[in-house]
C-alpha cells in the first residue's frame, strides 16, 4: 500500500478495499489509490466525474491538447455506457450509476504504458463525498513492474491535478475560504 507514488490523499482502509478495478485486468496488479474529500453530495459528485468522457480535467496544456476542460455542466454527459471510451485512454467495462465507472486501457496505450485499469468512485462519506481513482496495473513481468513505477509517479501528478479540478467543480468554484488548486500540493 506505502506512500506516494502508491497512495495520495487516500485512507489505508481505502488503499486496503477492493474496487473493480483490481480484478478486470486477469492478471496479478499493483494498486494506486488517490482520494479527496469533497464537500458536495455524491449525485453532484458522481455528475462531475461523468465529465470525464468529455476531457481530462488535469492539465489541459499537457493531456487535452491544449484546450480547457468544460467548466460547466454537459447535457448527456452524464449517462455512461459500457464501451464508451473516455478522456482517449479507458473503453468503460462497468458502470454503477450514480456511484462509479471502470474502464481498461485501450490497446494502443497499454502497448506503452502496460496492461491498466481504473475505477473512479463518489462514495458517500460524513461530510459529502470521498473521491477516489483507484488505478491497477498489470504486474505479469519485470517490464510491467519498471512501466509501472515510471506511471504511478506520472499519474501521482496527473490524478491529483485532476480530482482537485473535479472537487473544485462539484463545490462551486470561487467558494470563500477555498484554497486554491496550487495550494492544495
Amino acid at each position: 500500500m506505502g506512500g506516494l507514488p502508491w497512495r495520495w490523499g487516500a485512507t489505508p482502509e481505502e488503499a486496503a478495499r477492493d474496487y473493480p478495478a483490481d480484478s478486470t485486468l486477469g492478471v496479478p496488479v499493483r494498486r494506486l489509490t488517490r482520494a479527496v474529500d469533497v464537500a458536495a453530495p455524491p449525485e453532484r459528485v458522481y455528475r462531475r466525474l461523468c465529465q470525464l468522457a468529455l476531457a481530462p480535467y488535469s492539465y489541459d496544456w499537457i493531456d487535452n491538447r491544449g484546450r480547457r476542460s468544460p467548466r460547466g455542466l454537459v447535457p448527456g454527459a452524464d449517462r455512461i455506457e459500457v464501451g464508451q471510451v473516455l478522456m482517449r485512454t479507458y473503453a468503460v467495462t462497468a458502470v454503477e450509476p450514480g456511484r462509479s465507472w471502470t474502464g481498461i486501457m485501450l490497446p494502443r496505450l497499454a502497448r506503452v504504458f502496460g496492461p491498466t485499469a481504473v475505477t473512479y468512485a463518489a462514495e458517500p462519506a460524513a461530510a459529502g463525498t470521498r473521491l477516489v481513482c483507484r488505478l491497477a496495473l498489470g504486474q505479469r513481468g519485470p517490464l510491467d513492474r519498471v512501466r509501472g513505477r515510471a506511471l504511478a509517479w506520472a499519474d501521482v501528478v496527473m490524478v491529483r491535478r485532476q480530482l482537485l479540478t473535479l472537487r473544485a467543480l462539484a463545490e462551486g468554484d470561487g467558494r470563500a475560504g477555498r484554497k486554491s488548486l496550487d495550494e492544495e500540493w
